[in-house]
């Protein structure tokens, strides 16, 4: 008899399915406790389901013996700390998509409602004035929308826009245009690009370092006057003082918004605004959302316990210490592949992805090397992907991942080989361990080399003639740019033809320092790769950590 705790308010359908299960046994208690309570609560539970109230912290997971899974009723996981769950082995899942159609809804509803000057025109009546003319509106029918990520709630959104007789346009790095055109989504592969069209636009993107201000001033600028925007993803994603100085200079015509960089705001400038529509976070705010993620948890928690079963990780399940000190370098290697090569494709959609395991590498344990590999190749574009689901996450986007193995390198002990086919061609890289620890790209493209596999990589293909490299390095020195260590891969053993070069730098260079590089005549590309430093190994749940 497994035994699960129900922490905070769980809707009835959740509980009720829990207490039909054979095989299990529930308690349900919400009552505030302290953090020593609830370290001291969950020894006696094989798994705990939780809202947002209950705080999953280092404290309260440090030790737990028998505590094996949570599931988050819900989406996001701000309240449990992810690292001390996998250093407790602890599986850390969630319900994403419990809430899809409730918030796809309030997205359409926020865009109508700013549309038509719901809010402010009923206040107006309440406060007993008839302002017909004050609240003149516009009408979807005939109007761009530019979709920015089309995952479960993106493309829910784009389909109740289509039937309202709007244009979408959708931004996503590996939707397939096939898919895309089938939903009647018309795709772009560049932000920049597809927020000149769009009369209004919405974000449904995961927050991470690159999407977080990726609606800035400078992108803002671009867009048409009059834009509308909508924001029921992540606060952070637009820039919310950027975003009220173009309201306030009617660049904008108006935002709807749900999330916050704070919540509750802790700067109200934005949100005081007359052409700001603000609401508090109520995108899974519906009875049949509270529903769905109570059923969706109970029906994660159980498989689990019950069937092994692993749905909606966030995390890494547990795997033993020995097996991690035998493979993590080779892990790391494989992550770092990944990283290297989603970096690389900027703009195109990936269609399928090999990893060849060679030499060492092939004894290992290469589905899991896999996982890494495409953790590393989604990280970027994915919300919460790691060993766990990488995997599946790809086949989700029309990916098609395979993998191979052989006994001989001819020159390396271990290699692993990555490929990553794309509508505009193939890209390759290898690398492989030296000793013990150390990360070396050894092949990129058609090129061998020997450069460093971590850090601020400046990756520039050029033709191989002379004064280029000292051009290089002047420019660097010039804009106080410091080269750790260089590497150069060129075809052939004669001097003339193609070549890439491969720097490690101690600072990431302006964008202008960039186009000067890219501009010389001899350079033919330039690309500006970020992978974790090299003293960082892959944690369990897929990042870089010390």
């Amino acid at each position: 008899m497994v035994r699960i705790l129900v922490r905070d308010n769980l809707s009835e359908a959740g509980v009720k399915l829990l207490q039909q299960t054979d095989g299990i046994e529930i308690e349900i208690n919400s009552e505030k406790m302290s953090p020593e309570e609830v370290h001291e609560k969950l020894q006696n539970f094989d798994g705990v389901i939780v809202r947002s109230a209950t705080r999953l912290t280092d404290e309260v997971l440090a030790g737990q013996q028998r505590l094996k899974a949570v599931v988050r009723a819900g989406v996001g996981v701000d309240n449990i700390d992810l690292n001390a769950a996998t250093r407790e082995g602890i599986v850390i899942m969630n319900t994403p998509a419990g809430n899809t159609v409730s918030t796809a809804e309030l997205t359409v509803a926020m865009m109508m409602a700013l549309s038509r000057n719901i809010a402010p025109a009923a206040q107006s009546m309440k406060e007993g004035r008839w302002d017909r003319k004050k609240f003149t509106g516009t009408q979807l029918a005939g109007k761009t929308l530019a979709v920015i990520g089309l995952g479960r709630i993106g493309m829910e959104v784009a389909k109740r826009a289509i039937a309202l007789e709007m244009k979408v346009l959708g931004y996503d790095p590996f939707l397939s245009s096939e898919r895309a055109a089938q939903a009647g989504i018309e795709l772009y592969r560049d932000v920049d690009e597809i927020i000149k069209h769009c009369d209004y636009l919405t974000v449904h993107t995961p927050l991470t370092d690159e999407t977080r201000g990726l609606i800035n001033a400078d992108r803002i600028a671009t867009m048409k006057q009059g834009v509308r925007i909508i924001n029921c993803a992540r606060g952070g994603i637009v820039d919310e003082r950027d975003l009220a100085d173009a309201i306030e200079s009617k660049h904008v015509a108006g935002a709807a918004l749900d999330v916050y960089s704070s919540e509750p705001p802790e700067d109200t400038r934005l949100t005081q605004l007359d052409a700001v529509l603000p609401t508090p976070h109520l995108g899974a705010s519906t009875d049949e959302a509270q529903e769905m993620v109570a059923v969706e948890a109970a029906e994660i928690i159980a498989g689990f316990l019950l069937r092994n079963e692993v749905r909606h990780a966030v995390n890494m399940a547990p795997i033993s210490a020995a097996e991690m000190e035998d493979m993590g370098r080779h892990l790391d290697l494989a992550y770092r592949l990944g990283l290297l090569l989603a970096q690389q494709n900027r703009c195109s959609t990936v269609k399928a992805a090999h990893v060849e395991f060679k030499g060492e590498a092939s004894d290992k344990n290469t589905k899991l090397m896999t996982a890494a590999f495409a953790t590393g190749l989604l990280e970027s574009a994915v919300d919460s992907v790691n060993v766990v689901n990488a995997e599946s996450l790809a086949h989700a986007r029309g990916i098609e991942l395979t993998t191979s193995s052989s006994k001989d390198t001819k020159t390396f002990s271990t290699m692993v080989s990555a490929s990553v086919t794309t509508d505009d061609g193939e890209l390759t890289a290898a690398g492989t361990i030296f000793g013990t620890k150390y990360l070396r790209l050894v092949r990129l493209g058609k090129f061998p080399l020997e450069a460093y596999l971590d850090g601020l990589l400046l990756l520039y293909w050029h033709k191989d003639v002379p004064g280029v490299i000292g051009f290089i390095g002047t420019t660097f020195g010039r804009n106080q740019v410091n080269i750790a260590h260089m590497a150069l891969g060129r075809e052939g053993k004669e001097p003339g033809g193609e070549s890439v070069a491969v720097l490690n730098l101690d600072n990431e260079p302006l964008a202008e320092t960039l186009a000067e590089i890219e501009n010389h005549e001899a350079v033919t590309g330039v690309e500006l790769v970020k992978l974790p430093p090299a003293d960082a190994t892959m944690q369990l749940l897929g990042g870089p950590g010390k």
